[in-house]
């Protein structure tokens, strides 16, 4: 069976409405895909790199954790990244995760002139909730843009951004938003 890893950085988890648009699509996908699943909120380890953590990477010395998640995305045949619009991006600990999982000679490697990546995923998918009224592509939001770079770092295909907008000034169109991308994502989930 095609392998699915799907990196939650919802921080409020029940209360996610990044979520709920997300589940569905998994639960669907999970039909065709293992899931490999990272939910960073009640990952407590994941943190940023520090010096002391920078040394011991430099000589060999990797968490598990780290080395087993960037082994799956290597591995992956799909990603699925779902996370709130924080900030104008993401939520930290998706960063710190993509610092621990970005990992010489498995997720890249480079030949002292350029960085080339190593990961099979042709396709991603990057499930998102915006609070404003701020689109996809717009300069304002730095989500994307960042995805798509660690993407092409790690050999990554094509990127699939499904996002509802206005969900903190539009209350009375939440649940028509919210319903309308999942419909969006189940239908992308027949043949993704």
């Amino acid at each position: 069976m095609s392998k699915l890893v799907v990196i939650n950085a919802c921080v409020r988890q029940d209360d996610s409405r990044t979520l709920r648009v997300a589940e569905p699509i998994i639960e669907a996908l999970s039909k065709r895909y293992a899931v490999v699943r990272y939910d960073l909120p009640q990952m407590d380890f994941v943190l940023p790199l520090s010096t002391e953590k920078l040394a011991e990477r430099d000589r060999g010395v990797i968490a598990p954790w780290a080395l087993e998640a960037a082994k799956n995305i290597a591995e992956a045949d799909r990603i699925i990244i779902a996370s709130p619009f924080w900030d104008m991006s993401f939520p930290a600990v998706l960063k710190c995760f993509f610092e621990q999982t970005t990992l010489f000679g498995v997720t890249f490697v480079d030949d002292g002139k350029t960085c080339s990546g190593l990961c099979k995923s042709p396709k991603v998918l990057y499930i998102t909730t915006r609070g404003s009224n701020i689109a996809t592509g717009d300069p304002l939001e730095q989500a994307t843009p960042y995805i798509k770079a660690i993407g092409t770092l790690w050999n990554l295909g094509e990127l699939t951004t499904l996002a509802v907008t206005n969900t903190d000034y539009a209350p009375d169109e939440l649940e028509t938003k919210l319903s309308a991308c999942i419909s969006q994502g189940l239908a992308l989930a027949e043949t993704w």
